[in-house]
């Protein structure tokens, strides 16, 4: 029987995921407005208009899935606790919840899944999923984000100078998003956390003034006393156990 997948909040990422996902499952998708409703429509996605903070989402048919993604940045653990309960009683058996690399402290070292999280709160409603006991729980730390109308080039100005010359870059596309997703769902993967990162860590200094130039944008000014605080994120966990393989993994071809 093809899987029933809902996918909460249909915005940068959530949207094209929903419309990949379309190809191989049912697909529910939701948005805060009637944005997006035409163009599901016509993928055969059924859409509704949710708020994470709207109660109303307990008695919604949103939840009779099998699946349920959940790529908001939301970041109240009151919404999310009222979530849970919500799934509890649905008949959702996994959860992927799209998490961020955030959490792990700048220690100038490498970070995997076994790397302790800071106190942030993002963090703590990672916990709320984990400790849930009537669906399992996929959590995947998603480095910085870029691709499409995303450009890290973006990050340059001539008015700030920037932190950290001599740390490391840690970038995921888009596209490798979704693949990673997919593959998550095609595996039946759960109870489980990922970090999600391309390999390339070029250094920040090289990385963006070889942005600066190609783009042809002013080279950008970095703090001549910056501490240099920084993390590499490791990808071992997720390249072996998904057998993956990046389609962008070199950050100097942006």
């Amino acid at each position: 029987m093809t899987k029933t997948i809902s996918v909460l909040g249909c915005g940068w990422l959530g949207k094209p995921l929903a419309l990949k996902l379309s190809d191989n499952y049912v697909v529910k998708a939701s948005n805060r407005t009637h944005e997006n409703r035409s163009t599901f429509e016509h993928h055969n996605i059924i859409h509704y208009i949710i708020d994470i903070q709207d109660e109303s989402l307990v008695r919604s048919e949103f939840l009779k899935a099998d699946i349920l993604v959940l790529p908001i940045a939301h970041k109240n653990s009151s919404d999310f606790k009222r979530l849970i309960a919500s799934i509890e009683r649905s008949s959702i058996k996994q959860v992927i919840f799209i998490s961020s690399t955030s959490v792990y402290e700048n220690k100038n070292t490498i970070v995997t899944e076994e790397t302790p999280t800071n106190h942030s709160d993002l963090a703590q409603i990672e916990q709320l999923f984990l400790k849930a006991k009537n669906f399992d729980t996929t959590l995947i730390r998603f480095a910085g984000l870029y691709g499409y109308n995303r450009n890290p080039v973006n990050f340059i100005s001539s008015t700030k100078t920037m932190s950290n010359p001599e740390g490391y870059i840690n970038l995921i596309h888009r596209d490798d998003c979704i693949a990673i997703i997919e593959k998550i769902i095609s595996k039946n993967l759960g109870n489980t956390v990922f970090n999600a990162c391309c390999s390339s860590h070029p250094k920040r200094k090289d990385f963006y003034t070889g942005l600066a130039t190609k783009y042809g944008k002013p080279l950008p000014e970095f703090e001549a006393t910056s501490k240099d605080r920084f993390k590499i994120v490791s990808n071992d966990k997720l390249v072996h156990t998904l057998n993956y393989t990046f389609i962008h993994n070199d950050l100097t071809t942006i």
